[in-house]
């Protein structure tokens, strides 16, 4: 324990040294891509210095592409969308489960998330696992006591593939039930995508705290929308029903046919509000990551669309989707007939891809 107690230690005094406060303003601005690996790779590090050599070798596992594509929204107990085709028995997840950490180890893990993720990405990370806790409340006193699915806390898992470094390329994962965090190094560069955002229940009330998950997402989108005009409006909807997010986990190598309205017709005020809708995922990653990609977006904006299928309100059970030269967000409502307090669906899945980078993989092809 005073080990585990002086790495937990070294780690906290080693972040203090990337706040910005002790480095001159220039060298923050030109370092600041390089310190966002640096953080990771220290955080890494120490979570593995809290591990047992068999822990270690659980966790810590080879950069291949079937490892990277194994993920799911799913919960415990499900056959994953990547295995389907396989075989009929669940299996695990890559990496270490909470459920299995001790508390210094699971502090380890926030740790590594903090250092990892923007403040505001942690606070969603947060949220949705904490609204998988509360559907494991409401649903284990009516569970049979086989039953293989199980929802919370306890069960998201970690995995690190590749060795944890600031040059060469290595990747973190982070989920569980309707959270699939991929974040792809390869030195300065960093990407998220893909990525799976998910709630169910979408809307909670958590130690006083009214909690949506997905809120601000839906919110910004239905703005959007009603910021278009009449022919943009036409534009933007879709004429079919779109039940489920198209390019979810197991749909690596999919594409879509972009739909919908484009926005090189939008005013400069709808330019902000598609900006803002697409920051919501973007913004999980750390600050500097998160301009870069903005930057990138931005500079495609023109070439990207936005498409709408239901109704016009946050309460309608509408799926959107945004696509560009080199982002994809789709968000997709499920079980219309469950609706929450505030009358929208209760259960939400959504995607974030990269078509020229999941996984990091522009860089590794340089």
């Amino acid at each position: 324990m005073k080990r585990l107690a002086y790495v937990l230690a070294l780690l906290v005094a080693a972040l203090a040294r990337f706040d910005g406060l002790s480095v001159p303003p220039a060298a923050a601005q030109t370092a600041t891509a390089a310190d966002g690996t640096a953080r990771a790779v220290m955080a890494a590090n120490a979570f593995l210095a809290t591990l047992s050599p068999a822990q270690r070798s659980s966790v810590l596992l080879e950069l291949r592409q079937d490892l990277q594509s194994r993920w799911s929204n799913l919960p415990t107990g499900t056959v994953m969308q990547v295995d389907r085709q396989r075989t009929k028995t669940p299996l695990p997840r890559n990496g270490l489960r909470l459920g299995d950490l001790t508390a210094a180890q699971r502090d380890a893990v926030q740790a590594l998330l903090r250092a990892t993720l923007s403040a505001e990405g942690v606070q969603k990370v947060d949220d949705i696992v904490a609204s998988d806790e509360e559907q494991e409340r409401r649903a284990a006193p009516s569970r049979p006591p086989t039953a293989p699915v199980r929802f919370g806390r306890a069960e998201y898992y970690l995995a690190i593939l590749g060795t944890p470094s600031t040059s060469a390329p290595w990747m973190l994962q982070f989920g569980g039930h309707h959270l699939a965090i991929n974040v792809s190094y390869a030195g300065a560069n960093r990407t998220l995508a893909p990525s799976h955002l998910g709630a169910q229940p979408a809307l909670f009330t958590l130690e006083s705290r009214t909690v949506r998950p997905l809120g601000d997402e839906v919110d910004k989108a239905v703005a959007l929308l009603n910021a278009l005009d009449a022919k943009q409006r036409q534009q933007a909807t879709l004429n079919y029903v779109v039940a489920d997010t198209v390019l979810a986990a197991g749909s690596d190598d999919k594409t879509i046919e972009p739909e919908g309205v484009r926005a090189s017709t939008f005013s400069a005020a709808q330019r902000q509000l598609l900006v803002a809708v697409i920051g919501e995922w973007v913004r999980v990653a750390d600050d500097a990551a998160a301009a870069a990609r903005m930057k990138e977006i931005e500079a495609g904006l023109a070439d990207t669309y936005f498409a709408w299928s239901g109704p016009p309100t946050k309460e309608g059970g509408a799926y959107f989707r945004i696509q560009g030269p080199a982002v994809v967000i789709e968000y997709a409502p499920q079980a219309l007939q469950t609706r929450g307090p505030d009358g929208a669906p209760e259960h939400i899945h959504t995607i974030y891809r990269d078509p020229t980078n999941d996984y990091g993989r522009k860089a590794s092809r340089r």
